[in-house]
């Protein structure tokens, strides 16, 4: 083949990572790792040079030290939060100061890692960072991604911050009621940021046995306790790379929190029976509708913890805040509950609608489905008029129904009353635990299999 006939692409612009810090040792260590990744680098010794460096250059992550000849590196975060924040940053922190790792990571800066450098620990990062950089021109939308629905002014400022911290990977604390959709947030920051294509595992603290705990979220290996006959890789190891949800955090017991921050601080974890810490690479995004700095204050949720975890701080609006959404919310609902039965989903008429927006739904979003679903039952005519809703708030009087008189006559009417009153505190019991018995009878100070028992004989199954 005649060689001017061939063509030669070229080849593509790898990317490029500024270092900042005043040791030449480090410089060259980072430099050398770097560049077996395939990344350019550039260094400066001082927040000046570095700042001529990003106004001139094209960058996809600058690492930074903390302490520079010419200022600090929290400086030069800030600094490109506001010039350049388009470029991730990460800090490089002196072993034990997480304090500093937690301001850098207020400020905006996308991740951290401690010296003595753990070059696994830091290839990890960068490679995070530069995926970041990589998949931000892509906006295309997922039809599979998770998603909030509703365009009040609240969700509207929600959705920003979203986008705003899954382009970080700071731990992420959402707050807000039961119902309102705390797991459904945190899946959307993980499909939102660079760890998108990693697993996404959540763990509810509140349903894992106490004793089992450890060795659920660490791993354990074969021998370690009775029953123990094979290795186990825990909860936390399964993230691997991507995100770890811990939802209602407030009920992991004192032990157990003292365990998680070694995780948060030195992304090490040390499985059950093992003598060696493993290193781990998991975002941590955690959810309560507990109020943790009132835990805080009791004693009951450690304070170093809750500001390891709580570095940004989400809070989901309740359904009351937003009634406007209630349309939107409610034809997304009964479209999906229409595609599990294989039929046409009905349409809520204007009656229907003006007592869903009248309501103050304090289960929020997980009550409407709820509601929606027992009035699809109901519905044969393809309309779901206001019939169709029983919403609880109806029922309700503004004095308390007075208890019949216990005569022999009536003493039947007595105790179907009572059975109402305890089917309802199960069932209200049962939904604000998400159907977990276990977390139900703790909830109700019962045994669990007092609460199997009542739950049989009440027909609620």
């Amino acid at each position: 083949m005649n060689a001017s006939l061939t063509s030669t692409r070229p080849e593509p612009v790898r990317p490029a990572v500024l270092i900042v810090d005043d040791e030449p040792d480090l410089l060259e260590l980072v430099s050398l790792t770097l560049s077996r990744m395939n990344l350019r680098t550039r260094t400066a010794p001082d927040v000046g040079t570095a700042r001529k460096l990003l106004k001139s250059e094209p960058f996809d992550l600058c690492l930074t030290d903390m302490r520079l000849p010419d200022g600090d590196g929290l400086d030069l975060v800030a600094w490109i939060q506001e010039n350049r924040a388009t470029v991730p940053v990460a800090v490089i922190t002196a072993h034990g100061n997480i304090e500093s790792a937690v301001r850098a990571l207020k400020l905006g800066a996308f991740d951290f890692v401690s010296k003595p450098l753990d070059l696994g620990v830091l290839r990890k990062l960068v490679g995070s960072a530069i995926r970041l950089g990589t998949g931000a021109s892509d906006t295309s939308p997922d039809p599979s991604a998770a998603r909030l629905i509703g365009h009040s002014g609240v969700m509207e400022q929600l959705r920003e911050m979203i986008s705003r911290v899954s382009r970080s990977q700071a731990p992420v604390h959402i707050y807000g009621e039961s119902g309102t959709g705390k797991e459904l947030v945190a899946r959307m920051i993980h499909e939102s940021g660079a760890r998108r294509d990693a697993p996404f595992v959540a763990v509810n603290c509140g349903a894992i046995p106490t004793e089992l705990m450890e060795s659920e979220l660490f791993g354990h290996k074969r021998g370690s306790f009775t029953g123990a006959v094979a290795d186990k890789k825990g909860l936390v190891q399964t993230a691997e790379g991507g995100t770890l949800f811990l939802d209602e955090v407030a009920d992991l017991p004192l032990h157990m929190q003292v365990k998680l921050l070694r995780v948060v601080q030195e992304k090490t974890v040390r499985p059950v029976g093992e003598s060696r810490e493993e290193t781990v690479d998991v975002r941590i995004l955690s959810a309560t509708h507990k109020n943790l700095a009132e835990l805080v204050a009791q004693g009951l949720f450690r304070e170093d913890l809750f500001y390891r975890i709580n570095v940004i701080e989400l809070r989901v609006p309740a359904l009351r805040e937003r009634p406007e959404d209630i349309p939107d919310i409610a034809e997304a609902i009964l479209e999906r509950l229409g595609r599990r039965t294989g039929s046409q989903p009905p349409r809520l008429a204007e009656d229907a609608l003006e007592q869903l927006r009248s309501y103050p739904f304090p289960g929020n979003v997980r009550e409407l489905e709820n509601v929606l679903e027992r009035a699809l039952t109901l519905c044969v005519s393809g309309v779901i008029t206001a019939e169709h809703v029983k919403l609880r708030s109806t029922q309700r009087t503004s004095a308390p129904a007075p208890l019949p008189t216990a005569t022999a006559a009536d003493g039947a009417a007595l105790g179907e009353h009572l059975e109402e009153i305890e089917r309802d505190a199960i069932v209200k019991a049962l939904e604000k635990t998400r159907y977990n018995k276990t977390a139900a009878a703790k909830l109700l100070g019962m045994s669990f299999r007092a609460l199997r028992y009542r739950i049989k004989k009440l027909g609620i199954e």
